[in-house]
């Protein structure tokens, strides 16, 4: 059985959760979330839990039953907390701002990047190096967060460009001086 699968996710105080037979909704102080169940996996609430359970023990049943756990525990987290994802911008005239709903970029490019933010998420801008990204959907953090850093990665020579907060860069050291 699904180790993952088979532990309950609770449900804390302020988030409500509804178990329809397609799908389940969740709110919270955050906003409102629908996670879709698909066939063969079952969820019922006991309490201040949530018990996934799967019909069968076919190869699909048994891959979706974790799935949709940690589906609905990612689901219940974003609507009660939320999640972040830092990104931070290194390099000699390398900056972002905000203007609205979008990001301002200069990327050493011989143009600034225009990004827009999807639905759903906010960002700050500090110092002008760092962004941080927040929202309820965890999938569209981190889809976000991968579309900016797309945008000029982090090169192994000077480190130089975009990369997530807990990112280490492994550094190269480049060509030897004179070699004799």
């Amino acid at each position: 059985m699904s180790r993952i699968g088979r532990q309950p996710v609770k449900v804390p105080q302020g988030v409500t959760v509804s178990v329809k037979p397609a799908a389940v909704e969740v709110k919270g102080p955050k906003g409102t979330a629908k996670v879709a169940l698909p066939a063969g996996v079952s969820v019922e609430q006991k309490g201040d839990e949530i018990v996934v359970s799967r019909k069968g023990d076919g190869r699909e049943e048994r891959s979706l039953h974790g799935l949709v756990r940690k589906n609905l525990a990612n689901t219940v987290q974003g609507v009660s907390s939320g999640f972040t994802r830092t990104l931070e911008i290194s390099g000699v005239g390398y900056r972002a701002e905000m203007r609205g709903k979008m990001i301002f970029m200069t990327l050493g490019y011989s143009h600034p990047i225009l990004f827009q933010l999807p639905a759903g998420v906010d960002a700050k801008v500090d110092k002008q190096v760092t962004i941080t990204l927040e929202g309820n959907d965890r999938q569209v953090i981190g889809e976000t967060a991968a579309a900016i850093r797309a945008l000029r990665p982090p090169e192994p020579y000077k480190g130089k460009g975009i990369k997530y907060a807990e990112e280490k860069i492994r550094r190269k050291s480049g060509k030897a001086a004179g070699a004799a």
